[in-house]
């Protein structure tokens, strides 16, 4: 089995997420669920571990989930980070520039170079690039970075003008990465269903999800702030697959 919690897993995230994982660990493990005693990190604990025969556990994004993984994996249930003006289990993205520059507003910024971390992102590729059809603006890819955290320091070094980046990972980034100090915000999307955890097909979704449920609950107060987290709520996979896809970036002149 393996297992991973990649998506808010930085450097300073590590230890609480090891111990999150400890408590779901032994939940599983306590139900007769089979669970690895360590989770996997670098490249394995995203793609590979997603599609994984025998992944216990992991946390995808939605627009992976609808265009690649529907009906391949068993959908579990979706973390609450408690984003504010969201439902719960709901997430935006948040639009960020450089304090210098004059533009105010994501309007303002049609046809400016956008930073994204890679074109299967439903917080750094769809949901932007929906926003800004509704606006009736262009937002040109001009640089994949590979993660948020690299999009939102390729435009405080001036390497673009604009990027969307998750708003729980937002809120980590003004926590601890001193660049956040030379953005600001423009600009939000509309909600969208948050980052489901899923697990290998088969696998028991009520019982892991009252499992991941108690093990958060029972995390100390400090490792939950550290990762945001509130708890889990259900959102249904029609949810997921009612977002719509926006063109993708090679459409729109990145070469892939």
């Amino acid at each position: 089995m393996i297992a991973s919690l990649g998506m808010y897993d930085r450097d300073e995230a590590q230890p609480a997420n090891d111990r999150l994982w400890a408590l779901i660990r032994d939940g599983m493990r306590t139900n007769g669920l089979a669970a690895p005693d360590t989770l996997i990190r670098g490249g394995g604990a995203y793609w590979d571990a997603w599609q994984h025969p025998d992944l216990a556990l992991s946390q995808t994004c939605g627009f992976p989930y609808r265009a690649k993984l529907h009906g391949r994996v068993t959908l579990i249930g979706t973390p609450d980070f408690g984003v504010e003006g969201c439902p719960p289990g709901y997430y935006r993205s948040i639009f960020v520039a450089r304090k210098a520059d004059p533009r105010a507003t994501v309007s303002d910024f049609n046809g400016a170079a956008f930073a994204f971390n890679e074109d299967l992102s439903q917080s750094g590729w769809a949901a932007p690039q929906n926003h800004a059809a509704g606006l009736g603006i262009l937002l040109p890819p001009k640089l994949q970075t590979g993660g948020h955290i690299f999009s939102a320091k390729a435009v405080a070094e001036g390497r673009a003008d604009i990027a969307a980046i998750d708003a729980v990972t937002w809120k980590m980034i003004t926590r601890w990465d001193a660049f956040a100090s030379s953005l600001k915000v423009v600009g939000e999307t509309d909600p969208t269903p948050g980052l489901p955890y899923i697990a290998a097909l088969g696998r028991k979704a009520e019982a892991t999800f009252t499992i991941i449920n108690s093990a958060i609950a029972a995390l100390s107060a400090p490792d939950r702030t550290t990762l945001c987290l509130k708890g889990m709520t259900r959102i249904s996979p029609e949810a997921y697959l009612a977002v719509p896809n926006p063109p993708s970036p090679s459409s729109l002149g990145y070469p892939l």
